[in-house]
Formats: C-alpha cells, structure tokens, sequence
C-alpha cells in the first residue's frame, strides 16, 4: 500500500530534524583561548601601572577582538570590566588566580589560573587586593574558600553574586596590620577613556 502524503511528509521533516541534529553535534564550537602567564609588561587596564607592582590576585579577560588579554591587577577590577556597560562585550574568557593553589599573597605564581565563571570568590574578607581595595579572593574549591573565609571573614559567593556595588562603589579608608591605605572616590573616567577604580596611597595589605 503506498505511504500517503501526510505520512510522506512528515517522514521526510523527521529525517530533516534527524540530519539537522546530527550537524549540530558534529559542528565544534570555539574553544576558548587559554590563560598566558603575565608578563613583565603587562599593565592594568584601570591602573595604568605594572601587575608586578601589585599583590594579591590578578585578572584576565580575553576579548574576540584582541589577540592579547586586558589585564587587571584584581580581581575587583576584572569583576568591574564585566559589569561596566560601556567595556567589551566579545567576551571569550576570564581568568583569575585560584588562591587555593598560589603559594604566596604577594606574588600568586603561574599555573595558578582558573576559570573566573566556576569559581567560588571570599568577599568583605579583611585581604586587601591590588590597589588596595576590598577584594573578591577567588578559588578553584569552595571548601578552600570556606577555610579562608573562616581565617579572614566576609562570604563565600560565585561570580554571578558578587553584588556590583562592591566592585563599582567608593572605596573607603580603611586601617589594616597598622599601615593606612587611603582611598577616595568611585570609578571615574581617565584620560585613557576607561572607567578606573580609585588610585590609593601606600602597598596593599
């Protein structure tokens, strides 16, 4: 008996979603770009100075349209440029230093990046960052940051929960280990065009 039209018809939609899906699996999608070591040149993207010259963790963001990475020397910063509507949206990558696994503060080892959107972050903890404001302390593990949060306080949060005031608002004068870091102001526009964190006075503690 042969098929009728309707039965033809939908044999011949299913073979179609069958060969589509087939295609879609078959299709890679692009991979992202792994994180480089920083360099002794590499500059912060709000500070203009060396990350060398910064403790505490450090960012990368990898744009589509770049072939190198926009450094940060924190993570607060890095955290900024995602939330900031005038940055880059071609986003390929963001990495930070997984600080369960950099051996020192001052000065996080290579080898040590991971992966900013699985990572678990310590906010409101008493660590200061690069420039010597709050810092979202990122690590690969929660129960490694669970063990800093119990050593430092603040809280433990993924990425997407980081509150924006936290990385866009003011940072204010604080008194750590006796050494007074001073800081003023919001992130304002410099001359490069970028909106920046406040500068401070003194290392970061």
């Amino acid at each position: 008996m042969p098929a009728s039209p309707r039965g033809v018809l939908f044999a011949s939609m299913l073979a179609a979603a069958v060969a589509l899906a087939a295609c879609e699996r078959s299709t890679p999608t692009a991979a992202a770009p792994p994180p480089i070591e920083v360099t002794a040149d590499a500059t912060g993207h709000y500070c203009g100075m060396l990350l060398a010259e910064h403790e505490g963790p450090k960012g990368q963001i990898h744009l589509a349209s770049r072939s190198e990475p926009v450094w940060f020397s924190s993570v607060r910063d890095t955290v900024s440029f995602l939330r900031l509507p005038e940055e880059a949206r071609d986003i390929a990558a963001v990495y930070v230093n997984d600080m369960g696994k950099a051996a020192n503060w001052e000065d996080p080892e290579d080898g040590t990046w991971i992966d900013a959107r699985e990572a678990w972050f310590v906010i409101e903890s008493d660590r200061r960052g690069g420039m010597g404001a709050p810092e979202a302390v990122p690590f690969s593990e929660q129960a490694a940051a669970e063990q800093f949060q119990a050593a430092h306080g603040g809280r433990v949060v993924k990425l997407a929960d980081i509150p924006d005031d936290y990385v866009l608002g003011p940072v204010e004068a604080s008194d750590h280990g006796g050494q007074h870091d001073r800081h003023a102001g919001d992130h304002s526009t410099g001359d490069s065009g970028h909106a920046r964190p406040a500068g401070h006075a003194g290392p970061a503690h």
